[in-house]
């Protein structure tokens, strides 16, 4: 099964998992299944159906949103990582 590393922000809302082993056979379906073990991480990854434009999500070391987004298609061995925009001043 696919997994994904959680940042340290959002642990809170997996049980301090730093990594959660989640199934499906594209990015959306492995965060939807993510969200439904973890509810309370919803809110904070998603917008709706869509992805919040301040939450990155990584395969490999390429960003989902130059891919094909929540399509892209993942392999059971998959490592994903979500990756939270810092604002900074």
């Amino acid at each position: 099964m696919a997994s994904i590393k959680i940042p340290t922000p959002l642990r809170v809302y997996t049980g301090n998992n730093a990594q959660v082993t989640v199934s499906g056979e594209t990015v959306g379906a492995a965060l939807t299944d993510l969200t439904t073990q973890y509810p309370e991480l919803k809110q904070h990854l998603f917008n709706g159906d869509q992805l919040r434009n301040f939450v990155n999500v990584y395969l490999g070391e390429e960003d989902i949103r130059f891919l094909s987004g929540l399509d892209t298609d993942i392999d059971p061995d998959t490592l994903l990582r979500i990756i939270p925009s810092i604002a900074g001043g």
